[in-house]
């Protein structure tokens, strides 16, 4: 590690002063810090930003890789929750991450998925037990046990839940919650088995109760959920309770902005400085009691030098005394990585796709709503030709079909609204948190194409526009790409692009579909077994009557 001196107005987020100053860094580590009072700097320096959660697979890139993208915005670390790949290869996927981060000064804290699988209703690839749960602390450089999806079994203190919970309380490790839509008494029964946050807040009302209930509140702006809006006011009221994450960040978003652009926000709408700096930059840090610098004389030398404090233009990033990013350009080594998979399943024809009719004249509809991970339940007239259900365009009523693709089994088909596509398909590997194949489209031949392009690559995305073709292969666990990431976003975004030009007025359609197999988040989802109600938390018929 090499040596450096860097000079600017210090911004000190402990103490709540700003002074002109110089940093001193030896061997990875702050040195000193020398006030120098007089001096003028056109730039500050300061911690640098942590996205408190994040899935790191669901930006298509390895570890190693979404580091140098996520430098360039600021962001030195992030708590990230390695559930996506969990559930594709188990604890050998875990370490697959592990073995990657360790290729990048970036700080990863990583966390021992709670829920692998999140149901018993979809086919995974693997699962982890509360044994595997207690290897992966003792053997591995894991920090807390990630988000507790299992609300129903955590509300009934069922036993295996509760054991793992158990592991990370005695150990004195934080426990990460995910319990979209609880309030009140439920709020508090969930926050009392030990769980310390919750990142799935969709209004204050829920947030407030669960700030009540002890937990703290992650603040999520992503790909497709985006709860800022909704959410802000915490910022003045409970700057001390909250953090900011993007929890899911597609990688053409990832280079756009992260923590960077929820700090410019709050900023600008006039919320003090110094509360928004210690949510992005702070609360992380002591919560997880991450190895991350505060900006402060023997801390690692984790900081960040911006313009000013308005636009906050990051002009350096710093991770360990490494110079990881500067004036927009990533300064980190792309790593050699090596495949790792889990693909069992064999092409589909077209009539595996068909929906037979069985006379009923209604049928349930998932209807994805834009922005949300949530989706709600819709009963529609059957769309009915020649004894088969079909798309029907003009309602906006297209299939979806999820594909297990750890076997040979046939797709589980149903219907969706509010996707938009006029023509063609879209289909994807990734598909929380089980990451079967997940396809939307207009017609049979269209949905049984993508959904075939994707199996030929052993994972990926892929979109089919008449007799066009096009896929971004994620050979990584069907989750991720092994090419440079700046270049796998212009890919993402080309499809993106197209799947806009099909017709589809959401504005993450790939993101979106992804959720549209999380059975944890309300209301409607398919999974590769069956339709799914989680009001009711079990599967129900497509038909109704």
């Amino acid at each position: 590690m090499t040596n450096l001196n860097i000079s600017g107005n210090i911004v000190d987020v402990l103490k709540k002063t700003i002074y002109p100053g110089t940093v001193c860094v030896k061997k990875g580590r702050i040195d000193s810090i020398i006030g120098e009072e007089g001096k003028r700097y056109d730039r500050y320096i300061l911690p640098g930003f942590i996205d408190a959660h994040v899935h790191i697979e669901s930006s298509m890139l390895p570890p190693s890789e979404f580091a140098r993208l996520a430098t360039v915005n600021g962001t030195v670390a992030s708590v990230s929750d390695p559930h996506e790949i969990a559930n594709v290869m188990g604890i050998a996927g875990i370490r697959f991450m592990l073995e990657d981060a360790r290729k990048t000064p970036f700080e990863i804290a990583f966390g021992a998925p709670s829920c692998v699988p999140a149901t018993c209703f979809e086919t995974a690839g693997t699962e982890l037990s509360a044994k595997e749960i207690y290897q992966l602390f003792f053997e591995n450089k894991i920090t807390y046990l990630s988000e507790v999806m299992n609300v129903p079994g955590v509300l009934a203190r069922e036993k295996q839940i509760m054991h793992k919970i158990g592991i990370a309380r005695q150990l004195g490790l934080p426990v990460d919650g995910h319990c979209p839509g609880l309030y009140g008494s439920e709020a508090k029964c969930y926050a009392s088995a030990g769980i310390t946050t919750d990142h799935e807040c969709c209004s204050l009302t829920e947030a407030l109760d669960k700030i009540a209930a002890g937990m703290k509140i992650i603040i999520r702006e992503g790909s497709a959920a985006k709860n800022y809006d909704a959410l802000h006011p915490l910022i003045d009221s409970h700057c001390d309770r909250c953090m900011f994450c993007s929890d899911d960040k597609h990688p053409d978003d990832l280079v756009k902005g992260q923590i960077d652009d929820l700090v410019r926000r709050s900023v600008a709408l006039g919320y003090d400085l110094m509360k928004v700096l210690q949510i992005a930059c702070i609360n992380p840090v002591l919560h997880y009691h991450l190895n991350v610098g505060l900006l402060r004389v023997g801390d690692p030398a984790d900081f960040i030098a911006v313009n000013n404090l308005h636009d906050f233009e990051i002009r350096r990033t710093y991770c360990k005394g490494i110079l990881a990013a500067c004036d927009g350009k990533a300064m980190l080594r792309s790593a050699a990585i090596e495949p790792i998979n889990n693909f069992a399943t064999s092409f589909k024809k077209i009539e595996d796709f068909s929906l037979k009719s069985n006379d009923a004249s209604t049928l349930r509809v998932i209807c994805a709503l834009d922005g949300q991970l949530i989706t709600k339940e819709k009963i529609i007239q059957a769309p009915v030709k020649n004894g088969e259900i079909v798309s029907d365009l003009e309602q906006d009523i297209l299939k979806i079909a999820v594909v297990n693709r750890y076997a040979d089994a046939l797709p589980a088909v149903a219907l969706i609204h509010n996707f938009g596509l006029k023509r063609g398909a879209i289909a994807s590997s990734v598909a929380h948190d089980s990451h079967n194949i997940v396809a939307v489209g207009t017609s049979d031949r269209e949905i049984c194409a993508v959904v075939n392009a994707v199996i030929q690559n052993q994972g990926g995305i892929s979109l089919s526009q008449g007799n066009l073709l096009s896929i971004l292969p994620l050979p990584l666990a069907g989750l991720m790409s092994q090419q440079e990431g700046y270049k796998v976003a212009r890919a993402y975004s080309r499809l993106d692009s197209l799947a806009k030009q099909l017709g589809s007025t959401l504005s993450a359609p790939f993101m979106t579909l992804s959720f549209m197999a999380l059975l944890v988040i309300p209301e409607l989802k398919l999974s590769d077994l069956g339709l799914f109600s989680s009001k009711d938390f079990q599967f129900v018929p497509l038909q109704v009557d």
